[in-house]
């Protein structure tokens, strides 16, 4: 007769962690988003088809979802030049440098808008001079990527940093001494270590320009059909009383953003898989 001993975790109370884990996770997270699908079945159908497709609020999913996707492309190229500037080159001041990236993390929303709004106005520092220029950014989709790209920054850069501090320079010039050029180090060298940490700080810019309200706000103008985002609409129904229509279109928000991020994710996991197998 064969004894088959349970293999024991070393560390204790794994079971209790576990537990309180998936209360948290469902007091805080499962439970007020399962709400909006509460809120939304008392709508029939043919309500809920009219509240989600409405013409303003197919406007506001373009818009975000837009911006959002052009605010997080550009925080994935400025970001990682950011963090590769930060780990790679000693210059005077870097220590301040680093720390402001944190800044969007540490200012409230609000301020973030109204500090953005006053600088990008047509009568402010950079928005008069944009102005002349035929650019114009305050209350415009402009702006709303403007200040979407400001908050999403430090995701990326946070994110890439610690992997490129990790980087061993030694293989990099290993490469050079092989006789590959710049930019072919960095595409079959740096790019393949890099690349999963990468698209995780994309996702995460992503994902937080979806939802972001407070910095957008004041720079977008609110102007419905031009510069109006699904949350600041969602906010506009509940203004409204109508909780039923707010709760609905927050639930195909909520939908596409989620299946966007898990396709995100989705690669992200084959790509790592792929380069362990290499």
């Amino acid at each position: 007769m064969i004894l088959r001993l349970k293999k024991r975790s070393v560390l204790p109370g794994f079971g209790l962690a576990l537990g309180w884990t998936l209360f948290y996770l469902c007091l805080m997270v499962l439970i007020p988003l399962s709400t909006i699908f509460i809120k939304s079945a008392s709508l029939s159908w043919a309500q809920f088809w009219a509240a989600v497709t409405s013409p303003r609020a197919l406007a506001s999913y373009r818009l975000s979802f837009g911006a959002s996707l052009a605010a997080a492309l550009i925080n994935a190229v400025f970001g990682l030049l950011v963090a590769w500037i930060l780990v790679r080159y000693r210059f005077p001041f870097r220590r301040l440098i680093d720390g402001l990236v944190d800044l969007p993390f540490a200012l409230p929303t609000a301020v973030a808008g109204i500090v953005l709004t006053t600088l990008y106005s047509p009568n402010g520092w950079a928005g008069s001079r944009l102005d002349k220029l035929g650019i114009k950014v305050a209350y415009t989709p402009l702006g709303i990527m403007v200040a979407l790209t400001f908050i999403g920054l430090p995701f990326v850069v946070r994110t890439v940093q610690p992997v490129l501090q990790d980087l061993d320079v030694g293989i990099e010039e290993a490469a050079h001494s092989l006789g590959a050029n710049p930019w072919q180090t960095f595409r079959r060298v740096v790019l393949p270590e890099i690349l999963p940490a990468w698209i995780t700080g994309f996702t995460l810019a992503f994902a937080r320009a979806l939802g972001e309200y407070g910095s957008v706000v004041f720079i977008a103008g609110n102007m419905p059909m031009r510069t109006e985002i699904t949350p600041l609409l969602i906010m506009t129904k509940l203004d409204e009383f109508d909780y039923a229509g707010a709760s609905a279109i927050a639930l195909v928000f909520l939908v596409v953003s989620f299946s966007l991020l898990l396709v995100v994710n989705t690669l992200q996991r084959r790509r790592s898989a792929v380069s362990v197998l290499d």
